[in-house]
This record gives C-alpha cells, structure tokens and sequence, in this order.
C-alpha cells in the first residue's frame, strides 16, 4: 500500500490538473503495486526553499511495504521517478528531491486494524 505525497511551489496553473492520477499510474507501476491500492496527494503553490533557492522545485515522499527498503530498489525507482516529475511539472532534476520511507505492515491501519493482519 504505497503513500505518495508530492509538494511544490509551483502555482496550481502550472501543474497538470489529473497530475495526482497520473502520479497514482506510474507510481503502481514504477513501484509494482495495483493501482488500487497506490495513495496519492499532490500540493501545490506551497511556500519552498530546495538546495536555499525558492525558484520552482518539488518533493516526493514515497511509503510503502517491501519496495523501498533497499540503495538498489530506491535507484531504480529514483531514475523512473525523476523522468516522470520532470516531464509533468517541467523542472529540472536538481529542483526535485525525493525521499523513500520503507513501512512495515503494523504501521498501517486499514478497516479497524492494521495490515499486518489483513
């Protein structure tokens, strides 16, 4: 069950209006997730500063189970990750950071009880 959170600064004119589903697609695909089960949030026009510089620049924060706890699995997904922010919102690779989050099942609740037991 992966959790993508995705912050910017860019103005809401600027970032494609279906970005969050599209986001939700690459994720499950990136990530090897149905895509029913892929969470995703965008939020834009945020008030940002990356690397001291407030000029455009994004965030995404990546949670799920199994797929992101490894330098190998978080490179290979870094490079599909990038390709697909930098294409959508137009930026440049070194105005995007992301960070992986490996979850463990009892750390998510679902339907009154956590995964773990599902």
């Amino acid at each position: 069950m992966p959790f993508l959170e995705l912050d910017t600064n860019l103005h809401p004119d600027q970032v494609p209006q279906d970005l969050a589903g599209k986001l939700c697609s690459a994720a499950a695909s990136i990530l090897g997730k149905p895509q029913e089960r892929v969470n995703v949030t965008v939020r834009n026009g945020l008030s940002m500063v990356v690397g001291g510089s407030s000029t455009p620049c994004a965030q995404l924060f990546v949670s799920s189970i199994g797929v992101v706890g490894t330098a190998e699995q978080n490179k290979e997904h870094s490079a599909k990750f990038f390709q697909f922010l930098t294409q959508q919102l137009g930026l440049k690779q070194e105005r995007i950071l992301l960070r992986f989050y490996p979850l463990e099942p009892w750390q998510i609740g679902k339907n009154g009880t956590v995964m773990t037991f599902l």
